[in-house]
C-alpha cells in the first residue's frame, strides 16, 4: 500500500513529465561519493537520507515529503537514516534543472518552497 506522500509526490512528478522509479535502503546504508551525467530529482516518501554535497562541503537532510534536485555533475554521497528510506527518483536531461542543488522542504505535502539552495538565500 502506498502512502499519501507517495501518491502526492508521484502525481506531481508525473505532472512535470518526469518518469518515476522507486528505490529503498535499510538503516545506515551508505553511497560513496559519485556524480551522474543526468539531472536527478529525488523525493523521500518514507524515512530519511542525508546527502553530502562534496563541492559545497555540507550536508542536506531529505525527510519524508522533501525533494532534492541534483544537477548533472553534482558530486554527492549519502547515508540512510535510522528508519531506512524509500525514495521516488526521476532523471532529466543534463541542464534541465537549475545550476545548483536545491532541497524543497515538504514538497510532496505542501506548496513546495526552496529550503536550501547554493548561491541563494532560500526565498522564492
Amino acid at each position: 500500500m502506498t502512502s499519501a506522500i507517495d501518491r502526492s509526490a508521484r502525481a506531481r512528478l508525473t505532472a512535470e513529465g518526469i518518469d518515476v522509479t522507486t528505490w529503498s535502503n535499510g538503516p545506515g546504508d551508505r553511497y560513496a561519493a559519485h556524480a551522474h551525467e543526468y539531472d536527478k530529482v529525488l523525493v523521500a516518501v518514507e524515512g530519511s537520507i542525508t546527502f553530502r554535497l562534496v563541492a559545497r562541503g555540507d550536508a542536506v537532510d531529505l525527510l519524508e515529503g522533501d525533494r532534492l534536485d541534483l544537477p548533472a555533475g553534482t558530486i554527492h554521497a549519502a547515508q540512510v537514516g535510522p528508519a531506512g528510506v524509500r525514495c521516488l527518483e526521476g532523471h532529466l536531461s543534463a541542464g534541465s534543472l537549475g545550476p545548483q542543488p536545491c532541497r524543497v522542504a515538504d514538497w510532496a505535502t505542501g506548496p513546495g518552497r526552496p529550503a536550501e539552495q547554493t548561491g541563494h538565500d532560500g526565498e522564492t
